[in-house]
């Protein structure tokens, strides 16, 4: 799940390209979150669209996560390079309280509430696994270990579940200031770091290929591979020729597509290069974003305006969408509803998904941000341009 989306001044500098696939991402999650307990393929919708299709839409969160990944990655690292000029000279403390300021007002709020619906007993949000408990999960959350928590005990209920992917992003980005000071004097030696990370992602599911399924979707390694896999990417971009951007951007739309519609076919083929493909066309589409790819056009597309919204909120969506998912899904099954109009059930929960988001960045996000901030201020001077970030 990417978590970085702002930085100062990109209320009129977004990539368009960019937020088209955070909103792509986290219309997946929210989708496959619905379809796991209404599935799309038992729906009327199975006499209307292919199969392939439904079953990309039934079946890719977590690849979306993926994808998530690779653009925290890339928005991370061209936000430090463009506040401090090289990853070299990124100060720690100042890293770790813009992150602290961007993620934990919402993640407190959440798990508040989410510990209130365990202590009441509410369906669907308690805890009711032998091995865990609201305390232990609390400190899994916060500990950054919710993935290994729940790789070792068993899932927690969904509003919890989503959290195992915020795990691996901060503890990775805990220890990246870290690591670009500690490799200062070796900037070759930290991008050869990071890229032999991003290409480790087959090794990582081979070695993974006999653990219990819940750990080989929850493991460290994979996220962290793919989050070094959009700092390759930023790294990348500035030095990309223009006249190649063209090609780059089809070449990774066209990956991306592939993996999105195809991937158990590719996967027959590739085995575990299989994700491996999906973070490579996802950085070669941030790379061609990143150098003006669409920029002209994408905006003008009307009918991918509310997949943009989607994106510009992908943080708020994801942390909260599973508040709109669980009632849906009573609903539909306390009122016996047919499984042929299951589909329609994902009517309302898209936009509502949308407005619920929305409503957090506005109470919470932004009041926080604009606090904390404030409490703990950055020298504006120091944002320094950088092409990387637009």
């Amino acid at each position: 799940m990417q978590t970085i989306g702002r930085i100062p001044g990109d209320g009129a500098d977004r990539n368009a390209g960019i937020d088209l696939l955070r909103g792509l991402s986290i219309l997946l999650v929210v989708i496959h979150h619905l379809a796991l307990r209404i599935p799309l393929a038992r729906t009327a919708l199975a006499a209307i669209l292919p199969a392939t299709l439904l079953h990309a839409l039934n079946w890719n969160g977590y690849s979306a996560v993926f994808l998530f990944f690779v653009i925290s990655g890339f928005l991370i690292t061209s936000h430090s390079i463009r506040r401090w000029g090289t990853l070299s000279a990124v100060d720690a403390p100042a890293f770790y309280r813009r992150r602290a300021t961007r993620i934990l007002p919402c993640l407190i709020v959440l798990v508040a509430i989410l510990s209130l619906l365990d202590l009441a007993h509410v369906p669907y949000y308690t805890i009711t696994h032998p091995d865990q408990s609201l305390p232990r999960a609390i400190l899994a959350v916060f500990g950054m270990h919710l993935n290994w928590y729940e790789g070792h005990t068993a899932y927690l209920p969904g509003g919890w579940d989503v959290l195992w992917s915020l795990s691996i992003e901060e503890a990775f980005y805990l220890a990246f200031p870290l690591l670009c000071r500690a490799t200062a004097r070796h900037a070759v030696l930290r991008a050869i770091l990071f890229a032999a990370l991003a290409l480790s992602l087959p090794a990582d599911y081979a070695l993974l290929s006999h653990a219990p399924e819940i750990w080989r979707e929850k493991a460290y390694l994979p996220g962290m591979a793919a989050i070094a896999t959009g700092i390759c990417a930023a790294l990348i971009a500035p030095r990309a020729p223009l006249r190649h951007v063209p090609a780059l951007g089809i070449l990774g739309a066209s990956m991306l597509g592939a993996i999105l519609l195809w991937q158990p076919a590719i996967r027959q083929a590739l085995g575990h290069a299989t994700m491996l493909l999906l973070t490579l066309g996802s950085a070669m589409l941030l790379i061609a974003f990143d150098r003006s790819w669409g920029r002209a056009t994408l905006p003008r597309i009307r009918a991918l305006s509310w997949l943009r919204a989607y994106g510009r909120l992908s943080y708020e969506i994801y942390l909260t969408h599973m508040f709109l998912v669980f009632p849906a899904i009573a609903l539909f099954h306390g009122l016996g509803a047919p499984i042929r109009y299951g589909w329609l059930w994902f009517l309302p929960v898209l936009p509502l998904a949308w407005l619920l988001g929305h409503a957090t960045e506005r109470l919470v996000t932004n009041p926080a941000e604009r606090r904390l901030r404030s409490r703990f201020p950055f020298d504006p001077a120091s944002i320094r341009p950088h092409p990387t970030t637009r």
